[in-house]
């Protein structure tokens, strides 16, 4: 993190915005809250006339809820990572760097610091990545994040509603959060549906809240609680199908949401929306670990350490790679110039 966020931080602006971020958070919390109680108190305790089905549906909506609210956790609460000091460029050679009177000159600086960092990836230029807040080499598949302040590792996207970014270390917990939130909303959709109709066909309550005919034992306040939590369910369902369901994609495809829309350039092959791709399997065991009996928990189980990655052309590179320390000079001279100011970084 730079010297100005640190310091944007501590200003009251900076405070305000640092808990304005977590709203979306608070939102979600007091709808998982809210729904607690019309599932549990309204819809089983006060609502149910079968002792036995309530029991089971208080289980099975428990199970779901503590995984769900676990992957919520661990998601929000892990951090982006600190990529290492020997990835940091120094200050006086950062300065050499902006002094630069040609763009061939920074290449230079910035291939010849990285010569013996593994890094495969580019940019449009054929650059090394370097990005200018944090004075670092990127690793492979690393961005810098404006609302994190720092470069993040195998970063996917910055999601508000977990204020957190999600990266190499917490990208499984994430699937996993959308797996389970959509689970959760099924499940009290599925179990609310037969009340929810039998609300909507009964039309008289009398004072104390029981239908004409018996069969339902909610009060007025609770047939809304009712009402409103299917309601909510299904909505939630909806949207979570599709971004799960992406998100599933991509884990198959090895991509993450940036690659999808910039897809990453090699040292070797150019622009390859597919670089990364090892075929499914390999790709599901890169993110969600080889164990399976890991895969459906919210603890790390990914392989790798977030900067270097296997890629489908991993041969032809490595060749690249042995033979980079003789022809370093010649390949400066017949590569493209970089960009004039250093690009990368996400809004």
């Amino acid at each position: 993190m730079g010297n100005d966020d640190h310091r944007r931080r501590k200003t009251p602006c900076g405070f305000c915005m640092a808990v304005f971020k977590w709203i979306p958070v608070l939102f979600i919390t007091a709808v998982i809250a809210w729904s607690y109680y019309a599932y549990v108190v309204e819809l089983c305790i006060r609502n149910s006339q079968n002792r036995i089905s309530m029991i089971f549906m208080l289980l099975f909506y428990h199970l779901f809820l503590t995984l769900f609210m676990w992957s919520y956790w661990r998601t929000i609460m892990t951090s982006v990572g600190r990529i290492p000091d020997q990835w940091r460029i120094p200050d006086e050679e950062v300065s050499r760097l902006f002094r630069a009177d040609s763009p061939d000159t920074q290449k230079r600086i910035l291939n010849n610091f990285a010569r013996d960092l593994p890094v495969t990836n580019r940019t449009m230029n054929g650059s090394v990545r370097f990005c200018e807040k944090c004075k670092i080499i990127k690793p492979d598949r690393a961005h810098h994040c404006s609302v994190c302040s720092c470069c993040v590792l195998k970063m996917d996207h910055h999601c508000p509603w977990v204020n957190n970014c999600v990266n190499f270390y917490n990208y499984k917990y994430f699937v996993l959060f959308l797996g389970y939130a959509l689970v959760y909303c099924l499940y009290v959709a599925f179990t609310s549906l037969h009340d929810f109709v039998e609300f909507w066909k009964v039309g008289a309550y009398d004072n104390n809240g029981y239908s004409a005919q018996g069969q339902l034992n909610a009060s007025g306040m609770g047939r809304f609680h009712i009402l409103f939590l299917f309601f909510i369910a299904i909505m939630f369902a909806i949207s979570l199908v599709s971004l799960f369901g992406y998100h599933i994609y991509l884990v198959l495809v090895n991509r993450t949401t940036l690659e999808s829309f910039r897809a990453p350039i090699f040292r070797v092959g150019g622009p390859d929306k597919n670089g990364y791709n090892l075929g499914r399997y390999a790709n599901f065991c890169e993110v969600f670990g080889d164990d399976w009996q890991y895969w459906f928990l919210p603890v790390f189980s990914s392989f790798g350490d977030g900067k270097t990655f296997p890629i489908r052309h991993m041969e032809e590179d490595t060749e690249s790679l042995l033979g980079y320390h003789s022809d370093t000079r010649i390949e400066l001279e017949e590569d493209f110039l970089p960009e004039p100011r250093f690009q990368d970084s996400i809004p």
